[in-house]
């Protein structure tokens, strides 16, 4: 359905969405407040990529007073997913000459109208390619970030983005451009799907010249999970897309010492974010049998040091610290190489996932949120002095 009364845009707030109508309203409502707020004399459009859904989203997407900001839902082609979603977003925008999209989630009850300003300033008046969101999110909220996504991505890039798979993000022309003129055959992947997002912030940090910013958004409040529970296809698709990104970037990771903080835009945002409850005994079950069922092939990837060390484990009823996570990421990583192998590699990551996450929260359930926070980051500092490691793992497995 159109809704668009010109031909070009300065700014596209993009928003994909699959069943999501008990939310869109809002996060359109307060897009338009946001955009009338601060860019009153730019021209503005909020388009919809929707997945297919059944519980009438489109209908809660126009039902939101638009206040003179045009809005345009869509169907997207292609694989079902996320990144299929905002790969439409991003060609629509490309054909209205947009300056900047900004991407929200559908689910987000905690969007504000700043939230626009700060996702869009960054490109337009500091010159950024892209710009990812600064949250304050619960110790338990995000544990694929915490403990894959944020170190690895730091460790590999030499960029510290506190948020690389945020979900809600602002993407320069540089960006826009470069995403929507790459090979087919890239989105006939887990890019379509949830490995979007990594995706769009490996390429930022690799094949673009502006900078990366990110945007102080405050608190993150959204449909969360737990990660024992309700981990699904997300964990491998984006861990997926992260370690076979780095086949691709490997002349460049290889040669990265080190890292640089990259800039925050706006001033810091006090909240507090939604309790989220996690089953521990849950994730430590399924951490053991996990390791159990496939004891041949631990050994096989892991070697005969770390399998010893996951078995003793085991015994003492302790779990992975970091040390050992490190290891096991950077050795499973180095094997995903080989494409035979990859849907064993995530099967085996998952339980041993669910080991370090476990730990995480058996360490820091009586830890406040800053303090909590603290562990993530020594966790950053173990991957990134270790790199060495990698490469001699990485150079080890090469043939």
């Amino acid at each position: 359905m159109s809704g668009l009364n010109h031909t070009s845009y300065d700014i596209v707030v993009g928003i994909p969405s699959f069943n999501n109508a008990g939310t869109i309203k809002y996060v359109v409502e307060t897009s338009v407040r946001g955009l009338n707020q601060f860019f009153p004399s730019l021209r503005s459009c909020i388009l919809n990529s929707d997945g297919g859904s059944t519980d009438n989203t489109e209908g809660a997407f126009f039902s939101a007073y638009s206040d003179g900001v045009d809005l345009l839902s869509f169907k997207y082609r292609g694989i079902s997913g996320k990144g299929s979603a905002m790969r439409s977003i991003m060609e629509k925008a490309r054909s209205l000459n947009a300056k900047v999209v900004v991407f929200l989630d559908s689910d987000l009850r905690s969007v504000e109208p700043f939230w626009i300003e700060r996702l869009v300033n960054p490109v337009l008046e500091k010159n950024a390619a892209y710009v990812t969101p600064y949250y304050v999110r619960h110790k338990y909220d995000g544990t694929i970030t915490n403990s894959i996504c944020y170190p690895l991505t730091t460790a590999l890039y030499g960029r510290k983005l506190r948020q690389p798979i945020g979900g809600d993000f602002g993407v320069g022309r540089e960006i826009i451009d470069y995403c929507t003129s790459v090979p087919d055959n890239t989105w006939n992947s887990d890019v379509s799907r949830f490995g979007i997002d990594i995706w769009m912030t490996t390429s930022a940090a690799n094949e673009v010249k502006g900078e990366i910013y990110q945007a102080a958004l405050g608190t993150k409040i959204h449909d969360v999970k737990d990660p024992g529970k309700q981990l699904g296809s997300m964990f491998r698709e984006v861990v997926g897309t992260l370690f076979s990104l780095m086949q691709k970037y490997e002349s460049r990771w290889k040669h990265v010492k080190g890292y640089t903080e990259s800039p925050i835009y706006g001033d810091a945002v006090v909240g507090e974010p939604e309790p989220l409850e996690v089953d521990l005994g849950n994730m430590i079950l399924k951490f053991y049998e996990g390791i159990e069922n496939q004891k041949s092939f631990v050994k096989e990837i892991l070697g005969p040091e770390i399998f010893e060390g996951l078995f003793l484990l085991r015994k003492t009823d302790a779990m992975i610290e970091d040390d050992l996570w490190v290891r096991i990421v950077y050795s499973i990583a180095s094997s995903y190489r080989d494409e035979a192998l990859r849907e064993r590699l995530i099967e085996l990551l998952v339980p041993l996932y669910f080991g370090r996450v476990a730990y995480f929260v058996s360490k820091t359930e009586s830890l406040v949120q800053e303090d909590a926070e603290k562990e993530t980051e020594k966790l950053l500092e173990k991957f990134v002095e270790t790199k060495g490691e990698l490469i001699s793992i990485w150079e080890k497995n090469l043939g």
